[in-house]
């Protein structure tokens, strides 16, 4: 055997109780594992003395926005020490394949903010197939960080076909969609998703996602919306995602799952009755979360989705006439965006946490109300003059949460763990850093809100059910060696609002494919990570 990890306390995924053994990896699997007192003890070249400390299966994380992190930062530890071995990129139906050259310049200023503005990327690849060949390849043919698995994003499908327009699509256009999503499914992702707060995805009707999940589900994948709206109307849009994703017959997986703002406090409930009566008829559905309050996510998808047809110059000359300019306040301030879930805008709880241009980071860490107050003018007036001097760059925390409803959906039988971590700008939201600790540290040692074979099967077998993936998720012989080992009684987020990328602490070993990423808490320099297709 290439390694044994001896005297771990095996937590294996299932949800079962924990119990005691020497794990032997080989060739990048599971070889043996040998319960306490069951036998003759497996020998290896290497031996790691687990001393009583945990060990799981790799955390999943199926909510991450590391599309272009995982090429420009080999060390990637934001992930890889909390324990993380697999990435789930794609999201919110905003990425960077399939594109083309149009396309892709748009893409690159729609969402600057997530992942910068790519001028240090070399982006060779057009399709699906050849950005996962890139992953694949990573620095210098030696791969990735942690894996990756890709969802095609519905909006950029759309860009694709047509464009930033406000209006449905003409059959052609569908059938072109359709294609798109069968062509990046035939090369390997997992499913489709949408951000259908975010332009243009949000032009789609019902009809054109229920044809584009038809295609999805005929290749057993999985739709991952964004919905509609998480604060007005927020349980009318998880009943339209059900009903969407039942009639294609797609399997269902519900993105960032919550009830934000002081009209869905408290309201969980209704949102975990309409899931457990869609599962009870038959429906394939699971969700994710992050255990945090706040959101994150950019300043522009904040403006209503007419401000945005047209594409990202179109936003920035309609910001620039101050007609227009009036006419977008009004329709935040005092009517309820989409963009901002229909609820009218709260400047107080729009704190900056990222910006592009160097000389725009005395924003940073204030709310955009905190920042008008400096300067005696109306948060809007600094609102717009952010976007346009930033090239509507910057990313914000939203501060909208209700632990009740956090802690409530986290208990959920179809619940796995997302970080939905945007690692660009100089304050991230901890969770970026902190997602998978926080749930072990705060969730199931401090607050016994789960117990620590539930949390770790929600991190780890249940996502993998969910991607189709037959060798990972569990400590099983024969599976892939993707391990965490962690101390129950010290592990940590590190990362906080206000230092939010520090790192996790109690994490001293992490592996994939049996190999260390992760040795007595520090980085190696083994890129294990590569993209994992859909089977």
């Amino acid at each position: 055997m290439e390694l044994v990890i001896r005297g771990a306390d095996v937590i294996d995924g299932t949800g079962q109780a924990r119990y005691r053994a020497d794990v032997a990896v080989d060739g990048g699997r599971i070889a043996a594992i040998v319960p306490e007192g069951s036998g003759a003890r497996p020998t290896a070249h290497r031996t790691l003395e687990a001393d009583g400390l945990a060990l799981s299966p790799g955390f999943i994380d199926m909510h991450a926005h590391s599309d272009l992190a995982l090429l420009r930062d080999p060390d990637h530890s934001a992930k890889a020490a909390q324990g993380v071995t697999l990435e789930v990129i794609g999201q919110d139906g905003l990425s960077y394949a399939p594109v083309d050259d149009r396309t892709l310049a748009q893409i690159r200023t729609a969402i600057t903010g997530w992942n910068g503005d790519g001028s240090d990327i070399d982006f060779t690849w057009r399709t699906v197939g050849e950005f996962l060949d890139r992953l694949d390849h990573g620095f210098d043919g030696r791969g990735i960080a942690v894996n990756a698995a890709y969802l095609i994003p519905q909006g950029t499908v759309r860009m694709l076909a047509l464009g930033w327009e406000d209006r449905d699509a003409a059959p052609a256009e569908v059938e072109r969609m359709k294609a798109l999503v069968a062509e990046g499914l035939e090369q390997g992702a997992v499913g489709l998703s949408s951000g259908l707060t975010y332009t243009p995805g949000m032009y789609a009707s019902d009809a054109e996602l229920t044809e584009l999940c038809r295609v999805v589900a005929a290749y057993d994948g999985y739709y991952c919306p964004h919905h509609r709206s998480y604060g007005a109307g927020a349980l009318r849009a998880y009943e339209e995602m059900v009903a969407l994703s039942r009639e294609a017959g797609c399997a269902l997986h519900l993105a960032h799952a919550t009830m934000n703002f002081d009209l869905n406090k408290g309201r969980a409930p209704e949102l975990l009755t309409l899931l457990d009566a869609a599962i009870a008829d038959g429906a394939d559905i699971t969700l994710d979360t992050y255990p945090y309050l706040p959101g994150c996510t950019t300043l522009a998808a904040m403006l209503p989705s007419w401000a945005a047809e047209g594409g990202p110059d179109a936003i920035l000359a309609r910001l620039r006439d101050d007609a227009e300019a009036e006419r977008i306040r009004h329709v935040m301030e005092e009517e309820g965006a989409d963009g901002c879930h229909g609820v009218p805008i709260n400047w107080d709880t729009i704190e900056i946490s990222g910006v592009n241009d160097p000389a725009l980071t005395e924003y940073i860490g204030k709310t955009v109300a905190a920042s008008a107050r400096e300067r005696a003018e109306a948060p809007w007036v600094t609102a717009r003059r952010l976007l346009l001097d930033d090239h509507l760059g910057p990313t914000i925390l939203q501060h909208v949460g209700h632990e009740e409803n956090v802690q409530a959906i986290m208990k959920h039988p179809a619940h796995t763990g997302g970080s939905d971590g945007i690692l660009n700008g100089a304050k991230p939201h901890p969770r970026a850093y902190g997602t998978f600790p926080q749930y072990l540290g705060r969730y199931v040692r401090e607050l016994g809100v789960l117990t620590l074979e539930e949390c770790v099967a929600h991190l780890t077998a249940r996502p993998a059910a969910r991607l189709r993936l037959p060798d990972r998720g569990r400590i099983r012989e024969g599976y892939r060696a993707d391990l965490v080992l962690f101390d129950p009684e010290t592990v940590a987020a590190g990362s906080t609002f206000e230092a939010p990328r520090t790192l996790p602490t109690g994490i001293p070993h992490v592996l994939i494919d049996g190999r260390s990423v992760i040795e007595d808490g520090r980085r190696t320099d083994v890129l294990a990570g590569r993209a994992i297709r859909r089977a």
